[in-house]
């Protein structure tokens, strides 16, 4: 079975995860060029993040509601990256995951890639007895999405896959504070909400846990095994 390296960083700051990412990324796709009959599949990071605002490369950057003295006073960052989507937060109480992986291991392509990414938040989420589903025309996971006036995300995804190697991944509010949303038009919308598990259940939730889930889901869906390591 292939072969997934697991690492939880902790609270971990954003451009430091970018760069640690960016590092990984090179090992994998060398590892995938060479003839090692035992190479893995990649790593996939989890972490949270201290409080920041992060633009993809395809979003605008007026959906960033605030100017940078406004950010500084709220103790929080704002970085430009290179993966796909608009603007997102990144914030305590919420799991980032973060799969470098080989496509190629796999046999898929980034559609699908996403679309399983999707799947397991979704999964997680029905554990819980939430019902959550995709918005066409917008990635990530979302709740009652046939309902404009009460769609909401829940999920963000964003991703960048340079040589069948992928990076950035998802951010999936747990215990997150929601009040940094208003500080964007989260993933460029105006007329849609975010959510958390904590919101749609009415309590917080061991975050240990759900990173739990989302590892046992994620093994199931990509028929993974996953490896711990610190």
């Amino acid at each position: 079975m292939t072969k997934i390296i697991v690492k939880d960083l902790g609270l971990l700051d954003y451009e430091a995860a970018w760069n640690y990412q960016e590092e990984l990324l090179k090992e994998v796709v060398a590892l995938k060029n060479s003839q090692a009959a035992d190479r893995n599949a990649g790593y996939f990071l989890m972490v949270e993040h201290p409080h920041v605002f992060t633009l993809g490369n395809s979003g605008k950057a007026d959906n960033l509601l605030v100017n940078a003295e406004f950010l500084k006073s709220k103790g929080a960052s704002f970085y430009k990256t290179n993966r796909g989507g608009d603007i997102t937060y990144h914030g305590p109480g919420q799991i980032v995951g973060y799969p470098i992986i080989n496509l190629e291991a796999f046999g898929i392509g980034v559609r699908e890639y996403v679309f399983r990414l999707e799947e397991v938040i979704i999964a997680v989420l029905a554990h819980y007895d939430i019902l959550a589903t995709r918005l066409d025309g917008g990635t990530g996971v979302w709740l009652d999405v046939n309902e404009p006036s009460k769609s909401r995300k829940i999920c963000a995804i964003g991703v960048r896959v340079s040589r069948s190697v992928t990076m950035h991944g998802f951010a999936f509010n747990v215990n997150t504070d929601l009040d940094f949303y208003q500080m964007i038009n989260p993933c460029g919308f105006t007329d849609r909400g975010v959510t958390s598990l904590k919101k749609e259940l009415g309590f917080a939730v061991d975050i240990d846990e759900v990173k739990a889930l989302v590892h046992k889901v994620f093994a199931e869906i990509f028929t993974v095994e996953l490896i711990r390591q610190e």
